[in-house]
């Protein structure tokens, strides 16, 4: 128990700090994200050993992961997704995905490195939604073309590697897989379709529910972490990644919501983003072996330069040829072609799947899991300094207003 709260102490200590280190930094160019996960690191059982990777600790770190898949499938519009960007969008991400098949099993540099599995074509295939989520609102960016644009690609860069996961990572035959997956999609269905009967056969317990929202008793935030932590386990239970539950969590609160509930996401914004999500991304700082990663520096920036390759090019040629649904500039795609290559946290999901199953090396997941940090400060920067001259060269085009005569 000492040493989970010792750990846990360190752990709400970097939280508290990151933000301050980020707020005096000129341009703010570094998202907290790359702090907690640096400072994980630096104190975790590979440098200083001040942060115990026990149980109690690892299960905040689910619970933290958790949320941010909750929050990451929240933003999701159900109704976007079968429309024209979306399906651009997903056809986007199936050819991001057969670009790093071929990759993975033609290039020998990553056979040699013991790349050469399902984990790391999932990997070179991934948009982190969830972490750019925080980093578009910082910038006014929800809402934008550029941000919508971001989030219907993004959408498809993270639901299908999760999706993925479940079925190509899977020690099971295929077809138990697919029923295992099955059964879990309909017990989504019918934890969606629940308030709606509620609400018909049972309208009292409907009301007290809304009416109790916002006194001691919360309801309605009670119900939404029972429906997280109830898919997670029961994601657990099918052996299935948390990854899956908590994604679907969100998914079913944004369908039971369709036009949102600010008051419920202050306050899982509050739970997640003050706690438990800041505890996943140390505790992943914290699992990276920095040895391991100075010890193969080719290997980290040839992940970091495939991930550009095959996930910004494909989301930029796409929007290139969708003329119908993004007439953006060519600055524009590439600012959101840069954002969606930032892909940190299913980096973590999948190579710990991997490293349990025995199909990766612990040190090659660390130096993945360090690349996947590095895309989350260098692929915003760079997209933001793209969004910056375009702003900037805009301005300069724009003619001054003449004076009335």
């Amino acid at each position: 128990m000492t040493h989970d709260l010792v750990s846990l102490s360190i752990i709400m200590l970097i939280a508290v700090i990151c933000p301050i280190i980020t707020q005096l930094i000129p341009s703010r160019p570094i998202p907290q994200t790359v702090l907690l996960l640096a400072f994980g690191a630096v104190f975790g059982p590979f440098v200083l050993n001040r942060i115990w990777m026990t149980d109690a600790v690892d299960l905040l770190s689910e619970l933290g992961l958790a949320f941010l898949f909750l929050l990451a499938g929240y933003e999701i519009d159900p109704k976007k997704l079968g429309g024209h960007q979306g399906r651009i969008g997903l056809a986007t991400w199936v050819a991001t995905l057969a670009i790093a098949w071929a990759v993975i099993a033609l290039v020998p540099f990553f056979a040699a490195h013991d790349l050469n599995g399902i984990a790391a074509i999932i990997t070179l295939s991934t948009t982190a939604l969830g972490t750019l989520m925080p980093i578009l609102k910082e910038r006014a960016l929800t809402g934008t073309p550029v941000g919508n644009a971001v989030v219907a690609y993004g959408t498809w860069g993270e639901l299908c590697p999760v999706l993925a996961m479940a079925v190509l990572l899977s020690t099971r035959a295929k077809w138990q897989t697919f029923l295992v997956l099955g059964a879990f999609i309909l017990i989504c269905v019918g934890a969606a379709l629940i308030p709606s009967r509620i609400e018909k056969a049972a309208s009292w317990i409907y009301r007290f529910f809304i009416e109790n929202a916002n006194t001691a008793s919360q309801t309605m935030m009670r119900i939404t972490v029972f429906l997280l932590v109830l898919l997670i386990t029961i994601s657990r239970l099918f052996q299935l990644d948390v990854v899956l539950g908590a994604f679907a969590a969100g998914f079913i609160l944004r369908f039971v919501t369709p036009n949102g509930n600010h008051s419920l996401e202050r306050k899982l914004e509050g739970v997640g983003y003050g706690f438990l999500i800041p505890v996943f991304f140390v505790v992943s700082g914290a699992s990276i072996d920095v040895k391991a990663v100075a010890e193969n520096p080719a290997l980290l920036a040839m992940f970091i330069g495939m991930l550009l390759l095959i996930r910004a090019v494909p989301v930029f040629v796409a929007m290139t040829l969708d003329t119908k649904a993004n007439p953006l500039q060519p600055r524009d795609r590439l600012t959101v072609s840069l954002y969606c290559t930032t892909a940190l946290p299913l980096i973590v999901a999948v190579t710990s799947l991997a490293v349990k199953s025995g199909t990766m090396h612990q040190t090659t997941a660390s130096t993945l899991v360090a690349a996947g940090a590095v895309t989350v400060f260098l692929m915003p920067l760079l997209g933001g300094l793209t969004f910056r001259l375009i702003k900037g060269k805009a301005a300069e085009e724009t003619p001054a207003p003449t004076s009335a005569s």
